[in-house]
């Protein structure tokens, strides 16, 4: 039976949105495979890792029947790469496998039964549904995301709190030595909701969000929150547990500022990384007099040093960090000037934020040097 005939391109968009989930080590085979379902010419693609759900569906199918299918879903897309960008593809079914036909090229590929694709039971009720531009998410996201623990035994801290109150939806992220704080206003939120969102959840909606100003409704439920932007939609399971109170580890009182240029900073930290070891990661930061000083050394007694000039009239202040935590905030925050703030208190934190949006803040510890 001949399910989808279409040109490649148009068959590998919404393939290549959904494979990104799929896991290559799985413990079960199905896992592996993408859910085809076809229902007249609607044809619509879903992939799971259990925890994640990603479904898409295009306009291309082939003849009034219903047919379902899972298949694997990196041979799938390899394949479909693999083909010349020349003609249609033709997509049939026989004897349990699904053939793959373009030009004089011809694939058959082995098929498991839709039935035990272990797509994901969504509420009939959600407790929190609103709908803001994709460019706005996608924003949120890429203003706390670097701040993520990784594979922390606190598994809270592997993922982001998402905040939604009346009038404002907000972003928080930390792996306990450094916090990222981004909000937004929104509407449509009546009651207080936290969750928390995992990392991998996270990240995927990164790589399929767009700049654009186009809507995506966001709907969250007990232990399930779900994104829906054109033809995509992805179910997410929250972590549970009790996120830190962020309100808490950001500091308020800081009085002794300065702006700094976030390029110039960015140079100057990346060269003096060179220099630090690969377990420390230590930058010295040393503020006098109108003068920001940056330096490292390693193991090997080497030595980096570099000066930066900045509007600094209180007294002397040394302090050290870990680089790397600088240099994923000035990566991803795309502005021309940063404000640090600081106490006389060299084991005391230090803020950074925007001077131009409040809504940003982050947090990092400093190190011992």
């Amino acid at each position: 039976m001949q399910l989808v005939q279409t040109p490649r391109d148009a068959l590998l968009k919404p393939l290549s949105t959904v494979a990104g989930i799929v896991e290559r080590r799985h413990t079960l085979p199905i896992l592996a495979n993408i859910l085809l379902k076809k229902e007249a010419d609607r044809v619509s693609f879903i992939a799971t890792d259990l925890e994640v759900q990603i479904t898409t569906h295009a306009d291309f199918g082939v003849g009034q029947d219903t047919e379902s299918l899972t298949v694997a879903a990196r041979k799938f897309v390899d394949i479909l790469r693999a083909l010349p960008d020349t003609g249609d593809v033709k997509l049939s079914t026989a004897s349990g496998k699904l053939a793959i036909q373009s030009g004089k090229s011809r694939f058959s590929l082995q098929t498991l039964a839709a039935t035990e694709f272990p797509t994901m039971t969504q509420p009939d009720r959600w407790d929190v549904s609103l709908t803001m531009s994709r460019k706005t998410l996608k924003h949120l996201f890429n203003m706390v995301h670097f701040a993520m623990a990784q594979q922390d035994i606190r598994y809270y801290l592997n993922g982001m709190l998402m905040v939604f109150e009346p009038g404002m939806l907000r972003a928080v992220a930390t792996d306990g030595h450094r916090l990222a704080h981004s909000s937004t206003p929104v509407e449509g939120v009546s009651v207080k909701h936290e969750v928390i969102v995992p990392r991998k959840t996270v990240l995927e909606m990164q790589r399929l969000l767009d700049d654009s100003e186009e809507p995506v409704t966001v709907d969250v439920a007990a232990g399930q929150i779900r994104f829906s932007f054109g033809h995509v939609e992805l179910v997410s399971k929250l972590v549970e547990g009790k996120f830190p109170d962020f309100n808490r580890v950001i500091p308020t009182n800081y009085t002794r500022h300065f702006d700094v240029s976030r390029e110039v900073l960015q140079g100057s930290l990346q060269r003096a990384a060179i220099l630090t070891t690969d377990k420390f990661r230590s930058v010295r930061l040393q503020l006098g007099q109108h003068l920001l000083k940056i330096s490292s050394t390693n193991a090997e007694q080497e030595e980096a040093q570099e000066e930066i000039d900045i509007d600094y009239g209180h007294e002397a202040l040394d302090v050290g960090f870990n680089v790397s935590y600088l240099l994923d905030f000035l990566a991803n925050v795309k502005a021309e000037t940063i404000r640090w703030s600081i106490m006389p208190d060299a084991n005391a934190s230090a803020l950074i934020t925007l001077p131009d949006d409040e809504s940003f803040k982050y947090v990092v510890m400093p190190m011992r040097i």
